[in-house]
């Protein structure tokens, strides 16, 4: 996952809030390492469960992200940014969903060119069902490994470095010559 430098995907380590000083480029890929473990472990326990009978999970995940957003839809873009999908994957997806009955797409009021992608009453009511199952589900796996203490731990520095994202240089700078 790393390479020889000690980032990740030519990532430049360093930078998150002003003011902080840049955690040490080996830890943050071991770092980096444990999260993506744990989340794969995560998945598969989340996967095997057997509430995915009428969605799979990127489905589910692409009707609980429109949960997020206002209640007329949101552009694919916006939605996009939510889900780990390439923008034709997602599109492609969102034909499915609509072909099933569970999202439309409706044109956009404010421009009449773009067009929004919101819940129908049916996606809706599967996505709450599936969801309050998943959410059981996440609380067995992810709560009954950590206290409450822990939990808001994980989820304050989760968000502190999700956020330092669009702060952080997403390239390495060009070496200069010595």
């Amino acid at each position: 996952m790393a390479d020889d430098a000690g980032t990740h995907d030519g990532g430049t380590p360093g930078a998150g809030a002003p003011g902080r000083h840049a955690g040490s480029p080996r830890l943050a890929v071991e770092t980096w390492e444990s999260l993506f473990r744990t989340q794969v472990a995560l998945m598969r326990r989340f996967q095997a469960d057997p509430i995915w009978d009428e969605l799979t999970m990127r489905e589910y995940d692409v009707l609980f992200s429109l949960t997020k957003g206002p209640a007329d839809g949101m552009r694919l873009r916006d939605l996009n940014a939510l889900i780990l999908l390439s923008q034709p994957s997602l599109s492609r997806m969102v034909d499915r969903l609509a072909h099933r009955g569970l999202v439309e797409r409706t044109v956009a009021a404010d421009d009449g060119r773009g067009v929004l992608v919101r819940l129908t009453d049916d996606g809706a009511r599967i996505q709450r069902e599936i969801g309050r199952a998943h959410a059981r589900t996440i609380a067995r796996c992810v709560g009954g490994a950590l206290d409450d203490d822990e939990l808001a731990t994980l989820g304050e520095l989760l968000e502190r470095l999700r956020g330092a994202q669009e702060r952080v240089a997403s390239r390495r700078p060009p070496e200069t010559p010595a």
